[in-house]
Parts: structure tokens; C-alpha cells; sequence
């Protein structure tokens, strides 16, 4: 991962985080959903994916139990988190609420 995890959520700006896994089926279905909310957030929010099994200490620090877990990060602190697969429009509200 480029930069420390640390420094990337410290960002004034919201930071996405889907918490995924190569093997995870579900993961797979989320992937397109986080690309195409990427595209139409632009500089809103930086969007970023964080492979539970490359990086399995970032994933106990933050008790990611299952996979797709996506959260919210601001100033370095976690705003929101949920399990499952979200939908862009749901996610897309979620950063909203801490741009506007």
C-alpha cells in the first residue's frame, strides 16, 4: 500500500475504504460499485481498497470481521463502517454527509 495507512486517512478530505479479499465472491460484485463511485466522486473524497490479507493489521485494528466491509475515515478518525455490499447510490450519500 503507498503511503501509510495512517497518513492516507489523516486527510481533511473523506476517505473510503473497501476492506476486500481476492477470494471474497461478494467482493467481486462490489468492485465495479467502488470503480464507478471513484470516477463520479472526483476530488470529493479519495477512494481506496485495502486487501484484508495483504494487510491483516490494518483489518484487526479496524475489526473487520467479514468482507466487503466499506468505511468512512476523516481527520483520521472512522465516521462509518458496514459489512456487505453497498450500492453506489447508498455510498454515495454516505460520502455526501461529510463533504457538504
Amino acid at each position: 500500500m503507498r503511503g501509510s495507512f495512517k497518513n492516507i486517512i489523516n486527510d481533511e478530505k473523506p476517505v473510503l475504504v473497501d476492506f476486500h479479499a481476492e477470494w471474497c465472491g461478494p467482493c467481486k460484485a462490489q468492485g465495479p460499485i467502488i470503480h464507478e463511485l471513484a470516477e463520479e466522486t472526483g476530488d470529493k473524497a479519495r477512494i481506496i481498497k485495502v486487501d484484508i490479507d495483504k494487510n491483516p493489521n490494518i483489518a484487526q485494528q479496524y475489526q473487520v470481521r467479514s468482507v466487503p466491509t466499506i468505511a468512512l475515515f476523516q481527520n483520521g478518525k472512522l465516521l462509518w463502517k458496514q459489512s456487505g455490499v453497498q450500492s453506489k447510490h447508498y455510498l454515495t450519500d454516505i460520502i455526501n454527509q461529510y463533504t457538504s
